[in-house]
């Protein structure tokens, strides 16, 4: 157990971090985005922009630290795509996939109708277009049987039996699906993608209509962030060999075509979805999730971007920091 000092101590800056980014000006945002209907301006958001949680797993132990909207349940939509990958490389090794999805960064938006001509295939499985194809990857008889694997990897992964699909998102997504259904048909008369594209479109649906907490996302960021192991079942979910490469898709292509600045600033393996999560990954030391869905311009949470942003800075979390904000300020105050 966590001694009761830090776990005070914790709560408090995490409290204080919550109240700092709590304010959110609607002209800082490009849009909310409510499950199944798409994006919609600020002023028609309603409550949906007040919505806003942190949570931290540590690896050590699993503990979890949480303020604000943590048990509120959202689509994973976008962070969906860590989970089919990771399932797809364990069923065919990393070779195979990337015979049909590189890891270079696109450089464009998430829904772009944009792929590595020289080689045939999407960028990278983070964006819709890779995603699409990493999804049919995914072993099975039939979608139902892929969609029940993936499932069941996001419920390890977060610890909880629980998480289902939500109908009613999915079928919201399904009604606006046709940039999604134009990306799958070229694909497949291009050769990248084989199999009934209807099924594969409503697989891809589905995955991302899984839903999850705060709470959840950090666990399943902490059991990346533990080699594949969950901190808190103990279940290894992942194969230690597979982590590396989960992690780097994440860090290099996570954050859509913010993932150059995303990784100069903040500096951690992390993946956003358009319903306004954010998973980070910090290795050997925590999984974060953040929720709040005002979007900017990149489809990523205004907040969520913020608040990783600070955690980083002040716990010394990128991957290339010499040291903290608060290991500086406490050496200057000595």
């Amino acid at each position: 157990m966590p001694d009761a000092a830090i776990t005070r101590q914790v709560a408090q800056r995490l409290r204080e971090l919550y109240e700092h980014h709590r304010t959110l000006d609607p002209r800082e945002v490009a849009s909310f985005y409510e499950p199944g209907r798409g994006t919609y301006p600020p002023e028609l958001a309603g409550a949906e922009a007040d919505r806003f949680g942190i949570a931290l797993a540590t690896v050590d132990d699993g503990a979890l630290h949480t303020v604000g909207d943590d048990t509120t349940p959202f689509a994973l939509q976008s962070i969906s795509k860590v989970f089919a990958y990771a399932l797809a490389v364990e069923d065919h090794g990393e070779d195979e996939v990337m015979r049909h999805v590189g890891v270079e960064p696109s450089g464009d938006a998430f829904n772009s109708i944009v792929f590595d001509e020289r080689r045939n295939r999407p960028y990278n499985p983070m964006v819709n277009a890779g995603a699409i194809v990493t999804s049919s990857l995914v072993r099975g008889r039939d979608g139902a049987e892929k969609l029940d694997r993936i499932l069941d990897a996001v419920r390890r992964y977060a610890g909880n039996p629980s998480l289902r699909v939500d109908e009613e998102t999915f079928a919201g997504e399904m009604q606006i699906a046709d940039r999604n259904r134009a990306i799958a048909y070229l694909m497949r008369s291009q050769g990248m993608l084989e199999g009934d594209v209807e099924e594969t479109l409503e697989l891809y649906l589905r995955q991302c209509s899984i839903t999850v907490t705060c709470r959840d996302l950090a666990v399943a960021g902490a059991t990346l962030a533990n080699g594949g192991v969950n901190p808190v079942t103990g279940e290894r979910v992942l194969g230690r060999a597979r982590v590396r490469g989960v992690l780097s898709v994440m860090y290099t292509c996570g954050m859509y075509d913010f993932a150059g600045e995303w990784a100069f600033e903040v500096g951690v393996p992390a993946k956003s979805g358009v319903s306004g999560g954010i998973l980070a990954a910090v290795p050997g030391k925590m999984g974060i999730a953040v929720l709040s869905p005002g979007l900017d311009e990149y489809g990523n949470s205004v907040r969520g971007t913020r608040v990783c942003r600070e955690m980083s800075v002040r716990l010394g979390l990128h991957t290339f920091a010499a040291e903290s904000e608060d290991e500086i300020l406490r050496a200057s105050a000595s």
